[in-house]
Formats: structure tokens, C-alpha cells, sequence
């Protein structure tokens, strides 16, 4: 495997989280009427960490669940290998609610389109915020722009931007690689 440069190690990584969740509580306040949804499966990885924070750590209730879209990509015909759908876990109407919706590295955009059809089965929010942890600018598809990201990579063409969470990887950090690798 090709080894990535590291762009984000573990200390830094939790900074940016911490402020990330800061800039949420300016804006959101003690969260009433808002709440978080995790993209699956990745974005609810960041997504979890983000909530962690604000509720273990800054005593704050959110409400949270998390989303699948695998039948709301506009890919997911063209695939040579089925698709393996994640659970959706969402307890709670959106109706009406400022929902944020996060995911951990923003790219053409098509992700968050499938996300936000599929949010529309449980209600019509009040409104709409992207959360994302990497900004990646070019290679957009859609006019899709996150309102908090953690940093922003300048990666094209072939390369590739990955966020390793422990305990799955040895530790919490995001890689950038020339080109894909298998994640």
C-alpha cells in the first residue's frame, strides 16, 4: 500500500474538533429545535466525536442519529459489487428543526445530495448546515458548500484524502495520498 502523507496528526485533529464544536455552540446555542445527523458510515464515525464532545464533555443534549443514503446515491446502480447498506437510526422527527448534517471529507458533493434527499423522509427541516471535516475544493460536481469545515485540502485528480479513527487504525489522524488506495 502507498503510505500517505499525515495532514492532520491526532493533537491536531482534536483541536480541530474542539473547535469545530465551539463554533456549533455559538451558533446553535443549548440546541433546541437543532439536531445532528451522521452520514453513514464515515461521517457518523466524525460524527460521533463531534456529539462525544458536546455532550461528555460541555454537558450539552443533542439530539443525533444517523443516516444512510446507499439507495440515494445516484451511483449505486453502477456498482460491480453490491451495495452493503449501514442502519439508519434517526428517533425523532427533523420537522421544522435546524438540522446539521456532517460528514468527514466533502468532495463532488454527490454524497450530500443522497443525504439530503433522504432526510426528507423524516420531515421538512427549518433549515440545513453542512458539517465536514475535510474540505476537499476542487472537483466539485454540484454547488454544494460545507457552512464548518475542519481544514481544507487542495486534492485533484487522483488523489485521495482519507480519515483513520482509532480503534479501528493506530490512531486519529487524516492521510493524503497521491492516488486512491483501498480504504
Amino acid at each position: 500500500m502507498t503510505r500517505g502523507k499525515v495532514i492532520l496528526n491526532s493533537d491536531r485533529l482534536n483541536f480541530t474538533l474542539r473547535r469545530l464544536c465551539y463554533q456549533l455552540i455559538e451558533n446553535y446555542d443549548d440546541f433546541s429545535d437543532t439536531c445532528i445527523i451522521g452520514i453513514q458510515e464515515k461521517g457518523a464515525l466524525f460524527a460521533d466525536r463531534i456529539v462525544s464532545i458536546l455532550q461528555d464533555e460541555m454537558g450539552l443534549k443533542v439530539d443525533y442519529g444517523k443516516l444512510d443514503i446507499s439507495f440515494y446515491r445516484d451511483d449505486y446502480r453502477r456498482r460491480e459489487n453490491p451495495i452493503r447498506p449501514s442502519e439508519t437510526t434517526i428517533d425523532f422527527l427533523v420537522e421544522d428543526k435546524r438540522v446539521i448534517l456532517i460528514d468527514d471529507v466533502l468532495y463532488t458533493g454527490r454524497t450530500i445530495q443522497a443525504a439530503m434527499s433522504a432526510l426528507q423522509h423524516f420531515g421538512r427541516p427549518a433549515e440545513v448546515e453542512l458539517l465536514v471535516l475535510v474540505d476537499r475544493r476542487f472537483n466539485r460536481h454540484l454547488p454544494i458548500r460545507a457552512d464548518y469545515k475542519g481544514i481544507t485540502v487542495d486534492a485533484i485528480d487522483e488523489a485521495y484524502v482519507r480519515v483513520e479513527w482509532k480503534p479501528e487504525h493506530s490512531r486519529d489522524q487524516i492521510k493524503f495520498y497521491s492516488k486512491k488506495v483501498n480504504s
